[in-house]
């Protein structure tokens, strides 16, 4: 278990920040499907949006490894365009990630980090652990949430721009780190991908940050 914070490589925290008109959730679908293909140990969840009969919007969360389906959502209603998050649904993600972590893969995908994990629920537990770990890990941040994401990563990832071709380069940089044993902060930092036009509205300031969950779960594993 890595338990020091100086010691995790921004580089191997890939967080694909869009905004809402991105199909973020098929984007991340399609690439694990497709370097899982190619003989990559991937595990985790990713997200689907579907539509009951009744035009009841559901949310899914798909097992990478297996392709089971979990309903995170519980619908308002008959004939309602929304729905509320299942807490019974979100454990059961979240005790996928947990199992993948067990296993030894090469890359962990998270769906999201979005208004549960930035209020200190959803899959927030499983994103420190996997961090600490200094397992390479996937997810998407929507724009409103990149103060949220920073304060909590405490700068610990690299940011990419939502197309398919930043990923595979992201992933193709890992696999050659990985490769040569080279995963290390002493590597060379990525930094953020998105050019920096891309970046204007998106600065922020960091003074007033309280301090990463990763850093004080860092210091509470060490107490005995």
């Amino acid at each position: 278990m890595i338990d020091n914070l100086d010691e995790i490589d921004p580089n191997s925290v890939g967080a694909i920040l869009y905004r809402p008109k991105d199909d973020v959730d098929r984007l991340l679908a399609d690439f694990a499907q497709d370097i899982a293909q190619q003989g990559v140990r991937i595990d985790g969840i990713v997200q689907r949006h579907a539509r009951c009969a009744n035009g009841t919007h559901v949310m899914l969360a798909i097992d990478v490894a297996t392709g089971q389906e979990i309903s995170i959502s519980q619908p308002l209603g008959s004939g309602a365009m929304s729905c509320n998050l299942d807490t019974n649904g979100l454990a059961e993600a979240a005790a996928v990630v947990s199992q993948a972590l067990r296993k030894k893969i090469d890359l962990l995908v998270i769906n999201k980090f979005a208004k549960q994990e930035a209020a200190g629920r959803g899959l927030r537990a499983e994103f420190v652990d996997a961090i600490t770990q200094g397992v390479p890990v996937l997810t998407a941040v929507p724009k409103k949430r990149l103060a949220d994401w920073r304060t909590f990563t405490a700068g610990v990832s690299t940011l990419l721009p939502c197309d398919r071709q930043s990923l595979e380069q992201w992933w193709r940089e890992i696999s050659r780190r990985r490769a040569r044993g080279a995963i290390s902060t002493s590597s060379g930092y990525l930094g953020t991908m998105i050019p920096d036009r891309l970046m204007t509205t998106m600065r922020l300031s960091t003074t007033s940050s309280p301090k990463s969950p990763i850093g004080l779960f860092r210091r509470l594993r060490k107490q005995p």
